[in-house]
């Protein structure tokens, strides 16, 4: 998981390159937290997509009469 002063120094160097004065330590500082990021989102939005359940337009009937939440939460009171 990437940090928040890792975003910040990313930034850091982005504006740096902008300027041209990023050295090549810098440049190989940038690759490294950019592929952090990367690797970071990657792994939420993996997490996120294996909470997703589909569901057949009749599990779904189901589930509103019993009043469960399509997420699969017993205990959710909000719409979808």
């Amino acid at each position: 998981m990437i940090t928040k002063e890792q975003i910040k120094r990313i930034n850091e160097l982005y504006k740096k390159q902008v300027e041209g004065t990023l050295t090549e330590e810098e440049k190989k500082e940038q690759v490294y937290l950019r592929r952090l990021y990367v690797d970071s989102v990657k792994e939420s939005l993996k997490a996120q997509l294996d909470n997703i359940k589909i569901v057949t337009p009749e599990e779904y009937e189901k589930l509103q009469k019993e009043n469960k939440c399509t997420c699969g939460h017993d205990h959710c009171q909000h719409k979808h």
